[in-house]
């Protein structure tokens, strides 16, 4: 008889995260933002009940924070406990965000779970009527940064079990965009003879290689603009001859994208109706959070923004839109820097905007937060940003100061 068993993998719920950057929402609207990372844990155990798995593998970042707060805590223990009775296990690996030796509440989870205790990388067996059916490997971080590749230390126990499962919360090495904690090579975990490999850290949910699977489950719930998507889990039903994966979305909130196209308008009561229509064709019983790029060379369109009707527009638009069931809301809007330059450029003329161009993309931004990346207590609670961070905080930058250069230059 076939062996198989099934199992969540999960990553990064980042709870209690703090949305700082939505903090001027209507108030009922961000609460429902603020717990929304609660609910996708919610959403999670839900599934790992329907599905009727094994056991739920989570790969780190189970916090936002190192100092993880108690009502996180109390949180996660509940859904343990909700899995207890349904006799589902659970395997946690802890992360760069909620490192052990950062943990102040210690609470006490159900016996279903097995933590990783350190750096070690050690291994749980799992049985199923009492026989050994697999084997989850992994390691816990202890301290904020783990930097050397521990996919070396990784090595199969006992073929005669029949599943063998790594959890990894760490980066492809050479991977500029992400931190590079616990960096490996995908060639590394392919030829280890794991049957699954389960990874954490990275935010959006990706499949690097089949046979075996080396897997990016994603966050549950995106956070920020950046975040966009379904934002979810893997169900992984592993047999002895074939494994299947399916996506389960988990977010409770949607972050989307949307790009509109505003050059032939004339007047921006035809803006109003084209931003409705656009966000009328998007799809899904979930509330969306609404970042807007308006594009087109139209030199109306870039005058709403400097005198500011643009803003009033959007703040027009969301009180309709966030009474809806699903509520939608639009945080934010912009032009792009391109079109900007543009706008009356013989205010200031043609060379002071392209000579201000050329100086913030030569600038290096991080030099100007060096002394904050470098004080003691700040460089605790602060990670560097990566590269394409970096660039958007540059981009963002650039934008607000051509806006005020040129709404100096309307009056």
């Amino acid at each position: 008889m076939e062996r198989n068993i099934t199992f969540i993998h999960a990553a990064d719920l980042h709870l209690d995260s703090p949305f700082k950057g939505l903090t001027n929402l209507p108030g009922h609207l961000f609460q429902e933002i603020k717990d929304s990372t609660f609910q996708a844990l919610t959403h999670l155990v839900e599934a790992a009940i329907e599905y009727e798995v094994d056991f739920v593998l989570i790969t780190g970042d189970l916090f936002d924070n190192e100092k993880q707060s108690l009502k996180a805590q109390i949180h996660l223990r509940k859904a343990f406990e909700r899995l207890q009775k349904h006799r589902i296990s659970v395997y946690i690996s802890y992360g760069n965000h909620d490192f052990i030796n950062g943990n102040i509440h210690q609470v006490t989870y159900p016996d279903n779970v097995h933590i990783f205790p350190d750096e070690q990388v050690r291994s749980f067996v799992y049985e199923k009527n009492g026989e050994p059916l697999a084997r989850v490997y992994g390691f816990s971080y202890v301290n904020r940064a783990v930097t050397e590749n521990k996919s070396k230390e990784y090595e199969v126990e006992n073929r005669d079990i029949p599943f063998h499962i790594a959890m990894l919360h760490g980066s492809v090495q050479g991977d500029e965009e992400h931190d590079p904690y616990a960096p490996f090579q995908i060639s590394d975990l392919a030829m280890k003879g794991f049957d699954y490999w389960a990874l954490g850290h990275i935010h959006k949910r990706a499949v690097l290689k089949e046979e075996p699977y080396i897997v990016y489950a994603g966050n549950t719930q995106g956070r920020h603009r950046k975040e966009t998507g379904e934002k979810g889990c893997y169900y992984v039903q592993l047999a002895s001859h074939k494994t299947d994966v399916t996506f389960i979305p988990l977010q409770e909130i949607e972050f989307t994208n949307l790009s509109v196209d505003a050059s032939s308008l004339k007047e921006i009561f035809d803006l109003e109706a084209m931003v409705l229509e656009n966000i009328k064709q998007l799809k899904g019983g979930t509330p969306r959070l609404i970042d807007i790029n308006l594009t087109g060379q139209n030199s109306e369109l870039k005058k709403w923004k400097i005198n500011g009707q643009l803003d009033e527009l959007i703040d027009i638009i969301n009180e309709s839109l966030s009474n809806q069931n699903p509520w939608r809301y639009v945080f934010n809007v912009a032009v792009s820097m391109e079109e900007r330059l543009a706008i009356d450029e013989t205010s200031y003329g043609e060379h002071f905007f392209g000579e201000l161009k050329q100086i913030i993309e030569n600038t290096d931004g991080l030099s100007h937060l060096q002394e904050l990346y470098q004080h003691r207590q700040a460089r605790k609670y602060l990670d560097l940003p990566t590269r394409t961070e970096e660039k958007v905080w540059k981009q963002e930058a650039g934008n607000r100061l051509f806006d005020e250069l040129l709404k100096g230059a309307s009056r």
